[in-house]
This record gives C-alpha cells, structure tokens and sequence, in this order.
C-alpha cells in the first residue's frame, strides 16, 4: 500500500526540497552532479507515490556505497552486445538509476523501431522502485516492465535460509482518459524496506511478512531482518507461498542468469556492503500498435470492470493496482509537499550532520 510510514505526520516537505536536499548529500559523498539527480528524482518519486520504504529511508545505504568507494562515480554504463530487439548492458558498477534509466531509454528507442526491446544489465546496484523505469516507458505510449534480482532475503518454500531476493517485478501501462495500470511489487510478501520502516519506527511487523532463525513466524523486525528471513509472497507454503517462491526465481531469470551477473545466494547481502552488489536487472518496453488495435480502450474497460464489480462492503472502494500511489500523489499536491513521520525527519537532520550539509527545510 501506499500509506506506510504516514499515520503520524509530522512535516511536509516540498518537492523540490527534497531533490534539492538528496542532491547535497550525494554530491558531498562523492557523487557527480548528473548521478545525484538521477538518484534524487528516484528517491522523490518513491516519496511522493506513498513507497517510503524506497524513498528517504534508502538514502543512508545509497550515500554509503558511495563515500566508500563501493559503487563507481566515474563510469558509465556500457553496451555490450545488441540486436535490434535486444541488448545486454554492463552497468560498470553505476549507481543502480543511472543504469536504469540508461536501460530503459535504450529499450524504448528499440520498441518504437522494432516493437519491442528487451535489456538486460549486469553490474549495477539497487535501482529504487520499478514503478519508475516503467512510467519513463509510459510516458512514450509504451507498455514497461521492469525488473531486478537482490541481496538474499527471502527463504525457498520448506527452508529456513536466505537464497532469493526479494526480486521486485513491474508492469506498467495507460488506458484512456489518462488512466493507469501500475503493478509493482516484490515477490516476498513486503518488500525489505517496509520491515526497515517498521524497525525505525519501532513498532512490530504484521504476522507473515517473516520468519525468525528457526524458520518461525516473527513479528520483531530486528530479529527478521538480521537473523530471519523474509517470506515469499504468500507466505508458509499452505498459503501457496510457492507461487511467490516461483515469481523470485523467475525474475533471477530474467535478470541474474541472462545478464550474467551475481544470482540467488551470490548476490552480495543487504549488511555487508564491502563488495560491488553486481545486481542483474531487466528492462522491456513494448509498442502495443504492434498488436492489436485498441489497446487504450480495451485496457480501460478491464479496469472498469474490476472497479465496477460489486463490493462485499459498499464503502470500500475497489482499487486497480497503481492507484493508492495516484491517490498518495493527489495528497502531496493537496498538502503542497511530501508528508513525513518525525522519525523519517530526524534521520534526515542525521545525515546532514553526518555529511556537512544545508539540513532539509521543512513546512
């Protein structure tokens, strides 16, 4: 959902505060300009859709990486091999946005050429939301879906050990009328950074985000994240966990084997930052004006027909996926900024302290 870490606002911080504000703080840690605010429109984006977990909350670990010289500030993501259709890409250990963004485009150019266009990039580091990668192909009348493997987080179905990631996946496209369609999720039951949040926040995770050591259901989100694992989605294999197992290995597919980068297990772990992550990460856009005619409309009308379906309860309104984030958006633009928690606050002034910088101005 798109309201985590926002049941007790604090402050509203405006928008272009916020860019302005992850700016400073990458520049400072070493980052060029263009790096930094490719990195900052991801990170106001995942604010601003309600995806806290992804926002301000990951800019302590992206900030890391980069004052300790773990991920690359002087390359760029290079070419290496490619079809009309397709085309593998090494990321040379580029903050994860700017390898996706490069990807992206690079699969877009190829979808209105040819239809479709298929990348995949190894070597590159966490990329934020996916929802991002997919909008930019959106916004081209393109159907995009994105992908990326990550550090182990998630348990096989019958094990109590860490081999998969929480493997997001996305698929995003328009209907009429300015209507959207925006699957993003992870293929754990939450994705890492919600139990981040809750830890922050010190408050307990639901029953079924994770297990403990000994492969039993924990609410304690210190205890899931540091010795636990994280359930595949849905959860204990009664409860057709499997099928979320299924979904991660399909997207280590995607991503770690036909990239050719780290995969499952090999993936570098979320608390040990000592070596490039060298995640595989998938991109694909895709024209529907190479298939059948009336995309827009027939997209539209399912939409509608899920809205539309009669309710169990009259005054809960039916969601398509995407629009939580649309509606997070329209209070952000009602509140005149980005509403944030005390404890999300207090971690920025942290950083400001920790690097030197002008501390984040808020209303």
């Amino acid at each position: 959902m798109s309201d985590e870490g926002t049941t007790e606002v604090k402050y509203v911080v405006p928008e272009s505060e916020m860019f302005q504000f992850v700016v400073r703080a990458m520049e400072k840690a070493g980052a060029a300009t263009p790096y930094a605010e490719a990195l900052s429109h991801l990170i106001v984006a995942a604010d601003k859709r309600g995806h806290y977990s992804h926002g301000l909350n990951r800019l302590e670990f992206y900030l890391s990486d980069v004052a300790t010289g773990v991920t690359s500030v002087d390359t760029e993501p290079e070419i290496l091999k490619q079809t009309p259709a397709t085309a593998h890409v090494d990321g040379h250990n580029c903050l994860g946005p700017v390898v996706g963004k490069f990807c992206m485009d690079l699969a877009i150019e190829k979808a209105k050429n040819v239809g479709i266009g298929w990348v995949c990039a190894k070597g590159s580091n966490h990329f934020g939301i996916c929802g991002w990668y997919s909008y930019r192909a959106m916004d081209h009348g393109l159907v995009g879906m994105a992908f990326t493997n990550t550090g182990p987080a998630m348990s096989p179905t019958r094990s109590k050990e860490r081999v998969l990631g929480t493997n997001p996946i996305c698929l995003g496209a328009r209907g009429e009328n300015g209507e959207e369609f925006m699957l993003d999720m992870a293929t754990t039951c939450v994705a890492a950074g919600k139990i981040e949040l809750k830890q922050r926040l010190g408050k307990p995770s639901p029953k079924g985000w994770g297990m403990d050591k000994d492969g039993k259901p924990s609410t304690n989100p210190e205890e899931v994240l540091t010795n636990g694992c994280l359930y595949p989605l849905g959860g204990e294999e009664d409860t057709s966990g499997y099928k979320g197992y299924g979904l991660a290995m399909m997207v280590e597919i995607f991503c770690g084997i036909l990239a050719g980068s780290a995969f499952g297990g090999n993936v570098r772990k979320w608390d040990d930052p000592k070596a490039p992550a060298n995640l595989g990460q998938c991109f694909v856009a895709i024209d529907p004006n190479a298939f059948s005619p009336g995309f827009e409309s027939r997209m539209s009308e399912l939409m509608h027909q899920c809205k539309n379906a009669e309710r169990v309860t009259e005054d809960e309104e039916i969601l398509v996926p995407g629009e939580p984030e649309r509606n997070h958006e329209n209070l952000c633009k009602q509140l005149g900024g980005i509403p944030y928690p005390q404890k999300q606050i207090d971690f920025a002034d942290k950083v400001a302290r920790e690097y030197g910088i002008q501390p984040l101005k808020r209303l």
